[in-house]
């Protein structure tokens, strides 16, 4: 499924790259290039699904440029992290990596959430993102979230969920085969909605992460403003 994914992937940059990962480069909504924001450099970071590890999505760095060279180069970095290994209830509690535990199987939009395990899951985004800016110089308004499965519900969550009044919205987010979870908590502010396009990429055919579920989160999410590209 992660092998058959890439391709559309691939394509969705091409499809959106206007409205998400050339936000973290050329077309970003923080300030004009300068020393304060990396002399205008941008960051891409993007989680994988359960069972991966970053090596399952890190050829992204080199693939993404040869479609697009503003998405390569020395200001564009990629950060690819690893989720924890947990118990997961529905492998009957077998450890392996994942960002937060799952219940159901297949994921349909009534799938039980794993609040805390989807919170912990996103403030190792956001210490991520804080190494960037401390690090590399890189705002968040020049940071594009995104991830496959598990980890396109945990970038919604980083991406929309926790980017309350104070803190600075990312560039872009991308969902590709995730859901939007945690609903009941949704408190998307008029500031992140405006500066924090999604695009969301899913396959009709998935029976893992259900088909429903897109349609599903995107009308929730355009309906408190958030610009929304899905195919």
């Amino acid at each position: 499924m992660i092998i058959s994914t890439k391709p559309l992937f691939l394509s969705a940059v091409v499809a959106a790259s206007r409205r998400t990962f050339l936000s973290a480069s050329a077309m970003a909504t923080g300030p004009a290039p300068s020393q304060s924001c990396g002399s205008g450099k941008s960051a891409v970071v993007f989680l994988h699904g359960l069972g991966d590890t970053p090596a399952g999505w890190s050829s992204l760095e080199y693939q993404l440029p040869s479609i697009r060279k503003t998405l390569g180069g020395e200001n564009v970095h990629y950060v690819f992290p690893p989720a924890p290994t947990i118990g997961i209830t529905i492998n009957g509690g077998m450890e392996m990596p994942g960002w937060f535990d799952l219940y159901d199987w297949p994921i349909g939009i009534s799938a039980k959430d794993d609040t805390d395990g989807k919170v912990a899951a996103a403030q190792q985004i956001e210490k991520a993102v804080e190494k960037l800016e401390t690090d590399m110089g890189i705002p968040p308004s020049r940071v594009v979230v995104g991830g496959f499965s598990q980890g396109g519900a945990v970038a919604l969550v980083a991406a929309y969920h926790r980017r309350q009044q104070g803190k600075v919205p990312f560039a872009g987010c991308v969902c590709l085969s995730g859901w939007l979870t945690l609903k009941d908590d949704l408190k998307v502010t008029e500031e992140v909605a405006t500066a924090t396009p999604l695009y969301w990429g899913h396959g009709q055919y998935d029976d893992k992460v259900l088909f429903e579920q897109q349609a599903h989160g995107v009308e929730i999410l355009r309906n408190v403003g958030v610009d929304v590209t899905d195919e």
